[in-house]
């Protein structure tokens, strides 16, 4: 899906298919993988090294929006991913979290699955991954509301910190040249 050779780490990816969106976020640099219905992208604030978004290309707030074909992309999608951080970042293990409305921590109404490479101890608890998803830092819709994107770049949560656009852009193509070298399904 790239247009730059594996070899040229310095050439940014160009995605068919326009603009992506992520909820009201546009979020085409931060992409590494997409299908016709489903993109990867990395996250602003990740969690642990490695923490990735998967989303299908149509925004809709909760898993039951879904059709069954975006549904059956999305955790293939998931899959292939998940296998591909997961070899990157050296991880022993992974956590696939969906929060799937509001009340249940969901802080951009458009679907998601969260991807996070564990390892053992990387964490205080292994549970501790839950409480980040669910915590402020997480919380991109209110980040976002009335301020401008620099704003945000500039978080409260020292423990989260949210990237900047060039350092989120590089991972992009150094994860999109790694999915070339995962197997297709």
């Amino acid at each position: 899906m790239s247009t730059s050779s594996a070899s040229d780490s310095s050439m940014p990816l160009k995605f068919k298919g326009g603009p992506i969106h992520f909820g009201p976020f546009l979020v085409t640099p931060q992409v590494f993988h997409q299908t016709p219905l489903s993109f990867a992208l990395v996250n602003l604030k990740p969690i642990l090294p490695g923490h990735v978004l998967v989303s299908p290309r149509r925004i809709v707030q909760r898993v039951a929006d879904l059709t069954p074909p975006e549904t059956a992309d999305l955790f293939l999608t998931v899959r292939r991913v998940g296998r591909m951080v997961e070899r990157v970042y050296g991880a022993t293990s992974l956590n696939i979290a969906i929060q799937d409305g509001t009340e249940a921590g969901q802080s951009v109404p458009h679907v998601h699955a969260h991807i996070i490479p564990r390892r053992r101890r990387d964490l205080s608890t292994v549970d501790a991954v839950y409480d980040a998803l669910d915590g402020e830092g997480g919380d991109l819709k209110r980040s976002f509301r009335g301020r401008q994107r620099e704003e945000v770049l500039r978080v409260d949560d020292e423990e989260r910190v949210a990237r900047g656009p060039e350092e989120m852009e590089e991972e992009a193509n150094m994860l999109a040249r790694e999915m070339e070298n995962e197997p297709v399904d």
